[in-house]
């Protein structure tokens, strides 16, 4: 790697080198994009993101104010329908991005474990969501939560994952679900960054350019 020295510097200098040489600032910060990118489907991912940082916002929020706030105060329904809404939003974008992305084939390319990282996404954002209607702490939460109780029983995993324990399922909405979703999703971003960004499939893939110049060199 050009400007970074390949001797000296201890074991602070091996680690930098290695990191500098497993992620390349220029792949990491691009400062240009193919042409393809000004198509709308590539707009979704990063609406996904965005709408996923505003849930975690608001949902910050909601989870330090606590119920007796976004029940009564004006300002915390407000926020309240804020969190509800960019959930909605942060689902939708996420859908047609995954949808866009498998009939673009977003796995050519060495990019399998984007695609399948960005899957797994989609199905701990299920299981959030499906934990924030069960601590609304209302008449709708007791009756989802009333229900999918037999439902998780029938399948043998009602006494793992207990939807009437309301304390239990608050630290999987707003601790373990969240973290691992924003783990992921970082994870995601940096395979993105690193094998490019998925071109349509009649067009050059510059990550398969890259590596046949590498190989013919």
């Amino acid at each position: 790697m050009s400007g970074v020295p390949e001797t000296g510097g201890g074991w602070t200098g091996a680690v930098r080198r290695r990191s500098v040489r497993a992620l390349p600032p220029e792949k990491l910060l691009p400062d240009a994009q193919p042409a393809y990118m000004a198509s709308w489907i590539y707009v979704f991912g990063v609406l996904t993101l965005a709408a996923l940082i505003v849930v975690l916002v608001t949902g910050g929020v909601l989870a330090l104010e606590g119920p007796a706030w976004w029940h009564v105060s004006g300002t915390g329904k407000y926020v309240n329908s804020l969190h509800l809404w960019s959930v909605e939003l942060f689902m939708a974008f996420m859908v047609i991005h995954l949808w866009g992305k498998f009939f673009m084939a977003a796995w050519r390319g060495r990019r399998a474990l984007t695609w399948i990282i960005g899957a797994v996404c989609f199905f701990a954002s299920i299981g959030t969501a499906f934990t924030g209607y069960l601590v609304q702490q209302n008449f709708d939460s007791q009756w989802i939560a009333g229900q999918a109780k037999d439902g998780l029983n029938s399948v043998g995993i009602g006494a793992f994952f207990n939807v009437l324990d309301f304390g239990q399922m608050l630290m999987w909405h707003i601790v373990l679900l969240p973290l691992v979703l924003v783990l992921l999703t970082f994870w995601h971003l940096l395979l993105v960054r690193l094998r490019g960004i998925v071109p349509p499939i009649d067009a050059t893939d510059p990550a398969e350019d890259g590596t046949a110049q590498e190989a013919a060199r």
